[in-house]
């Protein structure tokens, strides 16, 4: 099956795009987005891989589900497009940032900037229908977005992945954590956030320095 995913992605991810499930899963999301409204727009649902090639890879961020509201999803998980209110783990995101690295509040929550960098912000399940949070979760996408986890810790090292709140503390099993880095807090929301499980973790300093030891260009996690 032909996906259009960037070129840099394809010898790795093609053998995925051949199996039945995924082909399933391609039908499940083409009639969603027929009879449903859906997010993100079509052309964004591989945002995420559109704006970080394999080759820039140093850095994922899970997340599990896009954006379910009007507007939001932009295809790179926790990201929002200019001109959207921040959603309330996006704007804890941004406060920790701000207590980290004494970076100011940005006025975007687009994470673009980011994803240029290396920063592949993969969500589980990388489409929704409007509304309903979890919708599109168990229909092939997170077999996906598996191999992709896994695919990143066999071919590539030194990669910093960010584990937040129980469901991407899951995903631990799938990265090779003797040639990797893991980093893992509560998730951002503010349930887990209010509860002392976000606040105070570091995340984006420890994820530089981490770079700085493997030799690798840093993140500027500041956004305009």
């Amino acid at each position: 099956m032909n996906v259009d995913i960037h070129p840099s992605w394809k010898p790795y991810l093609q053998p995925e795009f051949d199996k039945p499930y995924f082909k399933n899963l391609v039908d499940f999301v083409k009639a969603e987005y027929r009879t449903y409204k859906c997010f993100p727009k079509g052309a964004e649902i591989f945002n995420a891989f559109n704006h970080c090639t394999f080759d820039d890879v140093k850095v994922v961020i899970i997340g599990q589900d896009p954006y379910h509201g009007i507007g939001q999803a932009n295809g790179l998980c926790f990201s929002v497009s200019d001109g959207i209110p921040h959603p309330p783990s996006l704007i804890n995101i941004f406060r920790e940032i701000e207590q980290d690295l004494g970076i100011p509040y940005p006025k975007s929550g687009n994470l673009m900037p980011w994803a240029e960098q290396g920063v592949l912000l993969l969500n589980a399940t990388l489409t929704v229908r409007a509304h309903q949070a979890g919708s599109h979760q168990n229909k092939g996408w997170e077999q996906f977005t598996n191999a992709v986890i896994h695919l990143i810790s066999e071919k590539k090292e030194n990669i910093v992945f960010l584990l937040w709140g129980g469901f991407a503390k899951k995903k631990k099993q799938l990265i090779d954590t003797n040639l990797n880095s893991v980093l893992e807090s509560g998730h951002p929301s503010p349930l887990s956030a209010n509860r002392g499980y976000w606040f105070g973790n570091k995340h984006f300093g420890k994820t530089n320095y981490l770079l700085q030891q493997a030799g690798l260009t840093t993140i500027d996690w500041k956004l305009e």
